[in-house]
């Protein structure tokens, strides 16, 4: 890792409640967080962010949201976040396979027409080389509604914020599931989550 953490106790109070629900839910504190906590005003902002998007009444569903996460994590090589929100798509799907199969979504019987294009989307917004098309949006609009557009765009980029952040600082994978050994030339449809 690049850069160190502190003991949580020399964090702020107000953002040590953060790292006692993060321990409670996860059995740990979470390295990003510390990391985002070094710069409390960022953690709270990002923090919210975060809990805006994933919650009970997103029109974007929560299997869906873990797909998304999973496959900006994997295409940026984000160690930390493959491990976590793979644990995440693991617990919300309950299906091994689709977790492992997400890097080969276009051949995979798995996923459906809908969560596909939502996948073609986040591809498109997360690779620079192959950017979001206008016939893009037309297609999404046949699955979602312009709501739910500006929410799945908002999360696709604040999984790409976290998982940058989380690679360019090497923050390693905490053991929520097993991550593959990948290097950045190995092509992205080779990058899974084989989760035990």
């Amino acid at each position: 890792m690049r850069i160190t953490t502190k003991d949580p106790q020399d964090y702020p109070f107000y953002v040590r409640p953060f790292f006692w629900k993060q321990k409670k839910k996860y059995g740990q504190v979470l390295i990003p967080g510390m990391l985002w906590g070094r710069r409390p005003g960022l953690f709270m902002a990002v923090a919210l962010l975060y809990g805006a998007l994933d919650r009970r009444k997103s029109p974007i569903e929560p299997v869906l949201r873990s797909l998304v996460t999973v496959r900006v994590s994997q295409i940026n090589w984000c160690k930390f976040c493959v491990d976590l929100n793979s644990n995440t798509l693991l617990t919300r799907s309950g299906e091994q396979e689709k977790v492992s199969e997400l890097a080969v979504w276009r051949t995979s019987a798995r996923f459906s027409d809908r969560e596909k294009l939502a996948l073609e989307y986040t591809e498109a917004m997360t690779d620079s080389n192959l950017g979001v098309t206008d016939d893009l949006v037309e297609r999404l609009k046949t699955h979602f509604d312009q709501d739910a557009i500006v929410e799945l765009t908002g999360l696709i980029a604040f999984q790409n914020l976290s998982s940058k952040f989380n690679s360019a600082l090497d923050v390693p994978a905490q053991g929520f599931c097993q991550v593959p050994t990948h290097t950045p030339a190995a092509p992205i449809e080779a990058i899974t989550a084989n989760v035990e």
